[in-house]
């Protein structure tokens, strides 16, 4: 397996987020602050130990306003109007309805108008119910903030609790465990600070936060500098005094948030479903005026030329295309919202039928953002619950805030022998954890025996050297040179297996001993991880199932990933972590994307970089996170899903939300995206190539006949019950196979079979004429009516039963669609024998027209069916022989 790690490192050891190589605006003037000297920096932001007082802070709040980031942004109707007009076919749709008025009257135009008023009616509606369901009633509860600010200069300065919205740039903020950080700060003093910013790195664990040292600059970057408290984060031990930088839209966290709203890049299927649209719109674009010149030329009459280049244009356009679309989605999301599935841009489950790559968020998407106890060992390896059961009595003696690991080591001992220990033990003193010792003690007074008891637990790299004898095969040994490589080996092999290890050791001592913490007795080892979600297992075989390849992101350590992919069933080909990363060029990067599974160690930009290489390498992404450090990399995505307890900036980003946390449900997702194209798919193929044939039958017939074989309103009102077929499509089943792989808008496959349907429709269209004048005689102006009633209902047959037909092996149409069709059926045949038959210019035709459609519209059936290997192979991509039970 490969593994590539920054130099002098390894995997064992403790994460150091790596900050974005191209840093977010304002992050330069943070990472210069982090490092500043305390004095310069006060005095660049006109302030002091002191703080602020309270006319410069009143002066600075209204120069930068409130610290509000701002909510997501809700849209407002006009721009879910503006959303809800953008499809591909509503502006055709308009111009064709002026068209029809000016060439054919009001009634032909008023049809194809309330057509296009109803898809974009759906799309509206669809925008507007999203927003209802996804808004949330934000109560924001009466929090304050602790600042230090003088009444006036001269004045002593006082602490005061103020809305964190009132805080200004210069502010001297006080925070305790608990406390969020509510604006961008650098540390004045602190006090074994803590701080939790899973939300912007994706590590785990909280964090240091210290002043700088003098003289020592720290890492490059602004999430990893142990000097700044960035908005979002959360101070879990520890007292600190810091002075605040940025507020507002303008910290860190806001800026990060901010990607949000960038427009989303062009996916596979928007540009799919364009590149069919214009290859329509062309033809248009060269039948149309050449029908006009033609029978202009031949007839005189520049009225009928008009009607003939309308026709052709109506015989083209897909009138109902954004309302079949439309409605294929809103099926699929409605069957998605009732999984727990919340999609918010429609279109994005297209995009998720395409999704071959699935770039996931460990912390919190994978596993269960906790750490857990998993078991305690000796210095042998060997089990022994001697250590969990004294770190977690420890725990339940000390006075400082817990954090995630001690709540794991808590749960080492069950709980009668912790409330066995608070009967036996009181808590003398305690030396709390701390980042230069990187260990915590607590020393207990024993009532059953004298003296006192020290229990120290910490890093085992500053606990063994204190250590001069060791627990071990009930009794105890000097721990001399080689049980301490034996020691230090059995600790490096948790830590390789992705554990995180505790060493725990006790001391017997007199009381009021000074150095507690000398002459310690080791009793071994603590084992603890961060434990995988139940359904991530399930969750990563059904991507593979799917044809999805997954790819972690995470901003945690790089054998923690490893052993976190190990138990979700993820098979690591490689490991790139995010300072390797730095050091590649695109070239260099897209050349490890084919070998790395985890990329680990990375920041915000950095997983942005990583997924839009393997967009530049042809791959259709999808990315599962829930922090402020994914927000780029889900607006980046050609899908961005976010977990529930998601930061709202990446819900904001997203295109679907999940209500459950677990990455198992977008399985479910992904095959019903794949689905819902299947069935667009389906009508985009069929309408387009039979729209083709129709256009093409009016231009011969422009050449040959004196009058149209259909009048637009009679091809709108055919188009009309061919989509009201089409409309049952999301109640069908699709072709067994296409769920099985990712699946786009095959553009050349669709266009290759328009150019095989299409012309196949128009020479029996022809037949038809033929038969017409030939057997029935209509061949003057005068018989128009009769004749254009047989070609339409001709036509309502074939199509309507050419898409029931091209349903391939899909097995048996779902209810709907058989009802539908048939009453389809039934209205088509009847309509030129009812009274509507005359306001679209329709005759009832003679019965000898039975037995002519009889022996038309089956070969067509039976022509059509021999493309069906066609079908499969050039649009769905499915082998003609292969037979799969996928529905």
């Amino acid at each position: 397996m490969d593994r590539t790690t920054e130099a002098g490192r390894t995997a064992a050891d403790p994460p150091t987020p790596d900050p974005d190589r191209a840093p977010v605006p304002g992050a330069a003037a943070l990472h210069r602050a982090a490092d500043a000297d305390v004095f310069a920096l006060l005095r660049g932001l006109e302030t002091s130990r002191r703080g602020l007082t309270e006319d410069a802070a009143a002066l600075r709040l209204a120069e930068h306003g409130e610290n509000v980031a701002g909510p997501a942004r809700r849209p407002g109707r006009a721009e879910q109007l503006r959303r809800a007009l953008a499809g591909p076919f509503a502006g055709l749709t308009a111009a064709l309805g002026v068209l029809l008025a000016v060439a054919d009257g009001i009634a032909s135009a008023a049809v194809v108008l309330v057509i296009a008023a109803l898809g974009v009616g759906l799309r509206l509606w669809h925008e507007i119910t999203l927003d209802r369901t996804t808004r949330e009633l934000r109560i924001r509860a009466g929090t304050t903030v602790t600042v230090r600010r003088r009444p006036a200069a001269g004045s002593a300065p006082r602490d005061s609790e103020i809305p964190p919205a009132d805080l200004v740039p210069g502010d001297v903020l006080l925070l305790s465990a608990g406390d969020p950080v509510p604006a961008d700060a650098r540390v004045l003093r602190g006090t074994d600070v803590l701080v939790d910013q899973s939300s912007l790195s994706g590590a785990l664990l909280p964090v240091p936060k210290h002043p700088p040292p003098a003289g020592h600059a720290g890492p490059p970057g602004v999430i990893g500098a142990a000097s700044l408290l960035l908005a979002g984060s959360t101070v879990t031990r520890g007292e600190v005094t810091a002075v605040v930088l940025a507020t507002g839209p303008r910290t860190h966290a806001a800026e990060l948030a901010e990607r949000a709203h960038r427009p989303r890049p062009s996916s596979t299927v928007d540009r799919g479903v364009r590149a069919v649209s214009w290859a329509l719109v062309r033809c248009m674009l060269l039948a149309a005026p050449l029908v006009l010149v033609v029978n202009g030329a031949v007839s005189g009459d520049l009225q009928q030329a008009l009607l003939f280049a309308v026709a052709v244009t109506v015989g083209l356009a897909p009138e109902l295309l954004p309302l079949i679309v439309g409605t294929t989605l809103l099926r699929g999301a409605t069957r998605l919202r009732a999984a727990g599935v919340l999609v918010t841009r429609p279109d994005a489950l297209h995009d998720l039928a395409a999704v071959d790559v699935a770039c996931l968020d460990k912390t919190g998407t994978l596993t269960e953002d906790r750490v857990v106890f998993t078991h305690s060992v000796d210095v042998d390896g060997v089990g022994d619950p001697g250590p969990g059961e004294a770190a977690a009595v420890a725990v339940r003696f000390q006075s400082t805030p817990r954090d995630g690991l001690d709540d794991g080591l808590a749960g080492a001992a069950p709980e009668g022998a912790a409330l066995l220990a608070h009967g036996l033990l009181d808590r003398v003193a305690e030396l709390p954890f701390d980042h230069e010792r990187r260990r915590a003690a607590v020393v207990l007074r024993d009532a059953s025996e004298p003296g006192e008891l020290v229990v120290v637990r910490g890093d085992p790299d500053t606990v063994l050297p204190r250590c001069d004898r060791v627990v071990r095969a009930g009794g105890t040994e000097p721990l001399g040179p080689e049980l301490r490589r034996r020691a230090a080996r059995t600790a490096e092999e948790h830590r390789a297996r992705g554990m995180r290890v505790v060493a725990v050791a006790t001391r017997r001592c007199g009381a009021h001993d000074p150095e507690p913490e000398r002459d310690l007795l080791l009793l071994g080892f603590v084992g603890l991880l961060d434990p995988v979600r139940e359904s991530a297992a399930g969750a990563v075989a059904r991507f593979r199932d799917q044809g999805v390849a997954v790819v972690v992101l995470t901003g945690d350590d790089p054998a923690v990933a490893e052993q976190v992919c190990a138990r979700a069933g993820i098979e690591v080909d490689g490991v790139l972590d995010g300072p390797a990363l730095d050091r590649l060029d695109d070239r260099a990067l897209a050349g490890e994307l084919h070998r790395t599974t985890v990329f680990a160690r990375l920041g915000p930009l950095q997983k942005e970089r990583v997924v839009s290489a393997l967009q530049a390498g042809g791959h259709t992404v999808g990315v599962l996170g829930d922090g402020v450090n994914d927000v780029g990399a889900l607006r980046t995505a050609d899908v961005g899903i976010a977990v529930d307890g998601a930061v709202p900036a990446a819900r904001a980003a997203a295109d679907i939300v999940l209500t459950g946390r677990g990455p198992d449900v977008v399985g479910a997702a992904v095959a019903e995206g794949r689905r819902t194209l299947g069935r667009a798919t389906r009508y985009l193929t069929v309408t387009a190539a039979l729209n083709l044939g129709n256009a093409l039958s009016v231009v011969v017939a422009s050449a040959v006949l004196p009058f149209l074989p259909l009048l637009p309103a009679q091809l709108v009102l055919q188009g009309v019950l061919f989509g009201v077929a089409a409309l049952a499509l999301p109640f069908d089943r699709v072709e067994p196979g296409w769920t099985a792989r990712p699946r786009t808008w095959d553009t050349r496959g669709m266009l290759r079979f328009m150019l095989v349907l299409g012309p196949l429709s128009s020479v029996f269209d022809l037949v038809t004429f033929w038969a017409v004048w030939r057997f029935l005689g209509l061949d003057t102006p005068e018989e128009q009516a009769v004749f254009q009633a047989v070609w339409f209902v001709e036509g309502v047959l074939s199509q309507v039963l050419v898409l029931l037909l091209l349903r391939t092996r899909a097995g048996r149409p779902a209810r709907p669609v058989l009802l539908t069709v048939t009453a389809v059926v039934a209205v088509g045949v009847l309509v030129p024998f009812t009274g509507i038959a005359p306001v679209f210019g329709m005759v009832a035709p003679p019965p000898a027209v039975w037995p002519l459609l009889a022996a038309v519209v089956p070969p067509f059936l039976l022509c059509v069916a021999a493309t069906r290997p066609l079908y499969l192979r050039h649009v769905l991509g499915i082998a003609p022989a292969g037979e799969d039970g996928a529905r």
